[in-house]
């Protein structure tokens, strides 16, 4: 048994599969380096742009720039590893086809059920950080939603909570989610309570990708300009007003402060790969998903650097921690006129990350379907539009029914650390694969391959430099990581962890000869995850357990590999 959880495809049966549709029928191939770099901007520029990097700045302070220079390094190495298996594997399916090829089907299962974190439940948090920002441009034409109808049912309740431990005259300064408790309809002894506009881009959402990837790709460039010039007006308006003083202190948390962000940070980044999951529809997808991948994430890192310097700059860190930190800014320093672009703005970015990940959702699923891992059904492609359209709806159902009963604060810490597993494993997949032959290379060429840089004295190197600083210049580094009591704990094992990772690949590198850039994207995606709270890991553990339950009881019996034999 231990072995067939572990059985892999191979790249031609992959590729065979792929395109064909193996009966499932073929997809539109519509898109062009372009189209893909743009849908690559639509998914990273939007919740992290509008919402998170505030919470990022708060903890951080301008140091948070360091974060982002560190996330967008770990997933240029990433996007680079993504890179490497779409020219090698050209098909849908993301790091769940990746992982198929190079550590077999568990870990295929393991980072597929992982992504439904990363597309679906990350898009529950864009819906709620959408309405937010809709609500606020219906109200600058003086179009009110009652309360009930732009709120969460969890929110409106942890409001209710907070307010009874108020005293009385606190109370007359209530909340919008106490407002909505209080002014909401009933059925029997229910309240009617649920962010409508949220619940309503979702299904308008869903129907635009249920019509056509061409239809959806138009949509997503126009979004993608508009937000793009809006942004960088924001940015050039903001440069007036930024005051070098708050820049000081760069870190004023330390630099534990910064890592703190992680978690928001990481969050602007996820999405990049979702490019990878348009292979199929792509005109020629061995040259332009690299292409699409990494342009798109150098655009948006150096947009992520410059807008987290203005807002830094503009008021004091300390102002930030608020869920709507570019409209914070201009009403702190009184552009009431830069408060209504900015909220088109958001609007319209935002709209584009939902598009993109309601996209990428159900071809994962597709690719799981024709690996016999999720029902037949999910393979289907609707024979007019030429989308898979029943996973496609199955989706929209996975975003649209959470919305009514979760809230955007648990969804954030809980679609980023799945992503970041994803990515460990896709670096890893590619350090395992076999290196290009000879016949391989005079295939390939035109197309990309990750220069191979041997990591065998060049690592350990580095590692022992590493070293060598933290422990000259900061002290007690070591010492914290090493402290397993009381609340250190949480922090100090997943760090100890990431040293002995270091240790191990160093060794490796040098007896393997392994190749540089994967290893790197690798540690620095380790790296990251030692950020993640105890919490994270916790509902993470939870999340996959019940994947592997629904493995067992299905996947790994309905298997197409497990059936050949």
């Amino acid at each position: 048994m231990l072995s067939s959880l572990f059985r892999k495809k191979s790249t031609t049966t992959v590729l065979k599969q792929g395109g064909d549709g193996e009966s499932h029928g073929s997809m539109h191939k519509v898109l062009t380096v372009r189209d893909l770099t743009f849908f690559g901007i639509a998914a990273v520029i939007g919740g992290g742009t509008f919402s998170a990097i505030g919470n990022a700045c708060f903890e951080g302070g301008p140091g948070v720039t360091l974060l982002y220079i560190i996330c967008g390094i770990a997933c240029g190495f990433t996007a680079m590893c993504y890179a490497e298996f779409a020219s090698r594997v050209p098909v849908s399916g993301s790091a769940y086809t990746y992982a198929y090829v190079s550590f077999g089907e568990l870990f295929a299962w393991i980072i597929g059920w992982a992504l439904i974190m990363e597309y679906s439940i990350g898009n529950i948090y864009i819906a709620f950080s959408w309405s937010g920002y809709f609500t606020n441009l219906l109200e600058s034409f003086h179009l009110h939603l009652p309360e009930w109808l732009t709120i969460n049912y969890q929110s409106a309740w942890d409001a209710v909570e907070a307010a009874a431990k108020m005293p009385a005259d606190a109370k007359l300064k209530l909340s919008e989610g106490y407002l909505a408790w209080q002014n909401a309809p009933m059925v029997g002894s229910l309240r009617i309570i649920m962010d409508l506009p949220a619940f309503v881009i979702n299904v308008l959402i869903t129907y635009l990708v249920y019509r056509g990837t061409k239809e959806s790709k138009n949509f997503s460039n126009a979004m993608v300009i508009t937000k793009l010039a809006i942004i960088v007006l924001v940015i050039v308006v903001g440069i007036f007003y930024v005051d070098i003083d708050n820049w000081t202190p760069f870190m004023p948390n330390g630099f534990g402060g910064v890592m703190a962000g992680v978690s928001a940070v990481f969050f602007a980044y996820i999405g990049f790969d979702a490019v990878s999951t348009l292979a199929e529809e792509s005109k020629n997808p061995q040259r332009d998903l690299p292409k699409g991948m990494i342009y798109s994430l150098v655009i948006c890192t150096v947009i992520y650097i410059i807008l987290a310097l203005v807002l830094t700059g503009m008021v004091s860190y300390k102002l930030l921690g608020v869920s709507d930190p570019l409209a914070e800014i201009f009403a702190l320093k009184g552009v009431k006129w830069m408060l209504f672009i900015v909220s088109i703005a958001a609007v319209v970015a935002m709209t584009s990350v939902l598009l993109v990940f309601q996209m990428g959702q159900p071809r994962i699923w597709m690719t799981m379907s024709r690996d016999g891992l999720m029902p037949k059904k999910f393979a289907s492609i609707h024979p007019k539009y030429k989308t898979p359209g029943f996973a496609t709806i199955v989706t929209g159902l996975v975003v649209g029914l959470p919305i009514f009963f979760t809230d955007e604060n648990f969804v954030l810490d809980f679609t980023s650390i799945g992503t970041l597993f994803a990515f460990v494993l896709v670096c890893g997949g590619v350090l395992m694969l076999s290196p290009h032959s000879e016949a391989e290379a005079e295939q390939t060429k035109g197309k990309f391959r990750i220069p191979y840089i041997n990591a065998k004295y060049i690592f350990p190197l580095m590692v022992l430099v590493s070293g060598v600083v933290i422990y000259n210049y900061v002290p007690g580094f070591f010492a914290e990581a090493c402290d397993y009591s009381g609340e250190k704990c949480a922090t100090s094992i997943p760090m100890s962890i990431f040293i002995i990772l270091c240790v191990v690949m160093s060794v490796l590198s040098f007896l393997k000869n392994l190749s540089l850039i994967p290893l790197l994207g690798l540690i620095s995606c380790c790296y990251l995850l030692t950020g993640m709270a105890a919490s994270n890991w916790a509902w993470f553990g939870v999340w996959l357990v019940i994947g592997l339950v629904f493995y067992f009881s299905y996947g790994y019996r309905k298997s197409k590999l497990a059936n050949q034999g």
